[in-house]
């Protein structure tokens, strides 16, 4: 009984504390909205205990440990006591930010290269889950329509759809297609900060920011300082990076160069992925020529190789001579190509860029072998599993043979490997299909139609 009580009364607790902290972001909200240009110097009030302790339920708890080793477990065990030393440390500044601890992982559709990591400890995430509770509210009434990139209420499908509906009703365009190299490893600190200074001045939060920058990274055991960049797998590294963006690219693009183009131009961004779609090709000549300039001054790199102008005009409008790969890009893990619809008009569609796909099943390959001795109904969920995964992000309108195919591809995989798992036992094609219709794999399914949102009010 007296168990049962502690368990509804701290239910009654969380709920009202999340009540209470959803009010005061609103209230933070209303005011960056109506006072756009005011600098903000008093906020770390709003982090209290009840605060850091919406910030600790936020926090995922299944993820790697940092330096510190400690786990959610062990954290928990000590919850209150914990947190209240946490937000003594944090408000006095005897808060020391721990050096994040860097594995790597391998880069999509780059088999030798990896992308860096960094995992902070649990209890440094809470605290940067807290910040970013305060900032995120800010900065979401500064950021622009164009970034979709880790923003609460938006994702990289309302990107696709953004770009698709942009692209239709300009009948196609021509296109700057970004690649900005190693984008989260040279973010320039002083630029930041001064990016900062438009917005947020609280010497508190402030001063944990520049720790969480200053921190260091431990890998092999020695820990270096690197004097630029945000660390990918830090929680507050996404609104820096987005900020850091929306300053060189978003704000420029849409307050100084649209004014000055002759013909109609729009952008679409998902973190460090960006297109640029521009109606004329003199406008789109002009922006290129000085893109490069713009990004190196605020110490930003584009690949010379993959950064590059398309011709994404429609058909019609297009002149001869060059190739459909030539008149293509990919974005956001789809090629994006003119074809023709069911009813012979042509439309802007897209597929599975050809690495992702590539990628998605040789990790299915993987899994298969390794996992060939469970039993077949084991298999055939974790495969479900898998499948309804890809289906729901690439599942979009006009990939449906991409879909098809990477289904054929994922039988022939879980195939080869049931008949590899011993000597006796062939498992042929007849077989196969038997035991698919007994534990069959979820058909291809569009999870996101444009014609569904067109639809919708």
């Amino acid at each position: 009984m007296d168990r049962t009580m502690g368990l509804l009364e701290g239910q009654m607790t969380g709920t009202l504390g999340r009540e209470i902290i959803s009010t005061r972001q609103e209230k933070l909200a209303e005011l960056a909205r109506i006072e756009p240009k005011r600098v903000l110097t008093t906020l770390a009030h709003h982090i209290d205990e009840v605060w850091l302790r919406e910030a600790y339920r936020r926090t995922r708890k299944d993820g790697a440990v940092g330096i510190d080793g400690v786990t959610a477990a062990q954290y928990e065990a000590e919850l209150e006591a914990n947190l209240k030393s946490l937000l003594e440390r944090f408000k006095s500044g005897r808060y020391r930010a721990p050096a994040v601890r860097r594995v790597h992982i391998p880069k999509p559709g780059k088999a030798k290269k990896t992308r860096p990591i960094g995992i902070p400890t649990l209890e440094d995430k809470v605290l940067q889950r807290a910040v970013l509770m305060v900032l995120e509210p800010i900065y979401e009434q500064d950021f622009l329509d164009c970034s979709y990139g880790f923003r609460p209420g938006r994702s990289a499908h309302q990107a696709l759809d953004a770009l698709w509906r942009g692209l239709m009703t300009m009948g196609g365009g021509w296109i700057i297609d970004l690649d900005i190299q190693s984008f989260f490893d040279d973010v320039d600190w002083d630029h930041l900060r001064r990016f900062l200074d438009q917005r947020v001045r609280d010497g508190v939060i402030r001063r944990a920011i520049g720790k969480w920058l200053n921190a260091g990274v431990m890998e092999s055991g020695e820990v270096s300082h690197p004097e630029r960049g945000t660390p990918q797998g830090g929680v507050v590294s996404p609104l820096l990076s987005n900020l850091y963006l929306h300053e060189v690219l978003d704000v420029w693009f849409e307050h100084e160069v649209k004014p000055r183009l002759r013909g109609r131009a729009f952008e679409v961004r998902f973190a460090d992925d960006a297109a640029l779609v521009f109606e004329r090709e003199e406008d789109a000549r002009r922006v290129l020529a000085v893109l490069s300039k713009r990004f190196a001054k605020y110490g930003l790199r584009l690949h010379p190789e993959k950064t590059r102008l398309v011709d994404f005009r429609s058909p019609p409008r297009a002149g001869g001579g060059s190739s459909q790969r030539e008149r293509s890009f990919a974005l956001l893990g789809f090629t994006h190509f003119w074809g023709r619809s069911r009813k012979g008009r042509w439309v802007v569609q897209r597929k599975t860029a050809k690495d992702r796909f590539t990628r998605a099943l040789r990790d299915i390959g993987h899994w298969c072998r390794a996992h060939r001795h469970w039993p077949v109904a084991a298999q055939q969920a974790a495969l479900r599993r898998k499948l309804k995964g890809h289906y729901a992000y690439y599942g979009i309108t006009g990939n449906g043979r991409a879909l098809d195919r990477f289904l054929h591809e994922v039988r022939r995989l879980w195939r080869k490997w049931l008949h590899r798992r011993s000597w006796c036992g062939r498992m042929t094609w007849e077989k196969f299909v038997r035991l698919t219709a007994r534990y069959p794999l979820p058909p291809p399914r569009v999870v996101h139609s444009v014609y569904r949102r067109a639809a919708t009010p």
